[in-house]
């Protein structure tokens, strides 16, 4: 649903986008979600009238989290999902190379990967059956890797690796409330808020570089620098707001606007993370707009079992948290994806695909277009249940 959630109320999945959204449950209900997804990524740059291609695709765990409820109108969560993450690569040949002789072709070799997790957890609880106040404890923790190299073709030569660890770690809070408004003819209109609070974080930078031929490696470089709380890198605040209107059980659409605030990151003086040559990486203000509807045709039909699913679609649009050489960063998609029901209760396995673009080819800056696959299973039980026979 393009990413939404800020003002979505459903007993039958967990909502990890507003923490107040976990009281929307049946009251002895037990629910679990774990995902996995699969990015595929083809990224292209004009570079002196010619045009540059590579691709690279990521796996990554997409969420698993479980929920129960703890008394009467209130409820429990905790889970882990990516905060931030890196995947990419790019590779050339340089041929004929006469630096100090004739060194022969030379190949580099750039990626990036890792990611940084947020462990999380949090708990709800309902005031006079509309309004629902939630609270969320999270810690960062992960690396980055960016990694630079050059092989000679000519094993006489030593090839080079470079690189970048980034090690960090933090913790912060999240408060989210959401209000619900029946409509009349089983219309309701939720609105709901969300605000993630800023966090200094710490960690370790350590710059590398080793020299090495099939047999020996040499060490040219290895700093380590320590990053302190408060000396270091800043994760910026998120201030959100969404509207949703549900009709029942059959369908909801759902409207949301984030404002994420990154200036004065200390990004930009991370050697290795913030830019390379002469290019230059302002940390900045983001913006993103999501929108998203599902339609279930009938949730009871027991003829028909395609019209029981959930069918969702959706679209975003996200100003990035930076800006490269003075240009904003933009992306957008749109999101698609069904729920297949399971067994019974709300026990289910969804899929969902995300088609979009970040940046541009303007500029110099290097375009992204992508396509990113995931699957989610939804798994739900009733707690403290006493059978009674006749």
């Amino acid at each position: 649903m393009g990413g939404v959630g800020i003002a979505n109320r459903s007993k039958r999945f967990i909502n990890i986008v507003n923490p107040a959204s976990l009281t929307a449950r049946d009251s002895l209900s037990f629910m679990a979600d774990f995902g996995l997804s699969e990015s595929n990524t083809v990224y292209r740059q004009n570079v002196g009238g010619s045009r540059l291609t590579s691709g690279n695709n990521t796996f990554n765990i997409h969420d698993f989290v479980i929920s129960f409820p703890i008394y009467k109108s209130s409820a429990f969560m905790v889970g882990i999902t990516p905060f931030s993450d890196i995947g990419y690569e790019f590779s050339s040949i340089v041929t004929d190379q006469d630096i100090i002789g004739n060194t022969g072709n030379i190949a580099f070799n750039n990626y990036g990967e890792g990611s940084i997790y947020q462990l999380f957890a949090g708990g709800a609880v309902t005031f006079w059956r509309r309004l629902s106040l939630g609270a969320e404890f999270i810690y960062y923790f992960g690396s980055l890797d960016k990694v630079y190299n050059m092989a000679f073709e000519d094993d006489s030569y030593r090839s080079v690796n470079n690189g970048y660890n980034l090690l960090l770690r933090g913790y912060t809070g999240k408060f989210g409330l959401q209000y619900e408004q029946p409509l009349g003819n089983s219309i309701s209109l939720t609105v709901g808020a969300t605000y993630r609070l800023k966090t200094n974080v710490k960690g370790r930078l350590t710059d590398y570089s080793y020299a090495n031929t099939s047999e020996i490696t040499d060490t040219l470089r290895n700093d380590v620098a320590v990053l302190k709380a408060g000396d270091g890198i800043k994760f910026g605040d998120e201030f959100g707001v969404g509207v949703s209107l549900k009709g029942g059980d059959k369908w909801s659409a759902e409207i949301n606007y984030l404002m994420s605030d990154w200036r004065n990151s200390g990004m930009e003086n991370r050697e290795g993370f913030s830019a390379s040559g002469s290019s230059v990486f302002t940390s900045s203000v983001s913006h993103s707009v999501r929108a998203g509807f599902e339609i279930v045709p009938n949730r009871n039909d027991i003829r028909y079992y395609l019209r029981r699913c959930a069918y969702r679609a959706g679209a975003y649009y996200d100003t990035s948290y930076y800006l490269f050489d003075g240009n904003v960063v933009n992306s957008f998609g749109i999101t698609l994806g069904v729920t297949l029901p399971v067994f019974r209760w709300y026990n289910g396995i969804t899929v969902g695909v995300d088609l979009g673009q970040r940046g541009s080819l303007r500029n110099g800056m290097v375009r992204e277009r992508y396509v990113s696959f995931s699957v989610g299973f939804n798994i739900h039980d009733l707690w403290f249940q006493k059978p009674r026979y006749n």
